[in-house]
């Protein structure tokens, strides 16, 4: 299953402080194929990471330990997300 994280950022001096971490954080969840693909929006409010996860629970569990949620830099919004087979018929 996929479930996408909004990231909103509330803190930015925070945000900045935290996000070598957070970085290092996807990477290393990235090469144990737990995250699909991340990435900011580009209006710098935030971003967004797709995790594959078995369960909601490990997907949150993933998502919260997020060193920028964890330390309250960023809001977190977790949704399971279904995406399309393209193209559509």
């Amino acid at each position: 299953m996929l479930y996408v994280a909004m990231l909103t950022i509330i803190d930015q001096d925070l945000n900045a402080k935290v996000r070598p971490a957070h970085l290092a954080y996807i990477n290393e969840l990235y090469g144990q194929g737990k995250v699909v693909m991340a990435g900011p929006f580009t209006d710098k409010r935030g971003g967004m990471v797709i995790y594959k996860a078995e369960t909601w629970e490990e997907a949150k569990q993933l998502a919260e330990a997020d060193p920028v949620v964890k330390e309250g830099a960023r809001t977190l919004e977790l949704r399971e997300w279904s995406p399309l087979e393209l193209p559509l018929s």
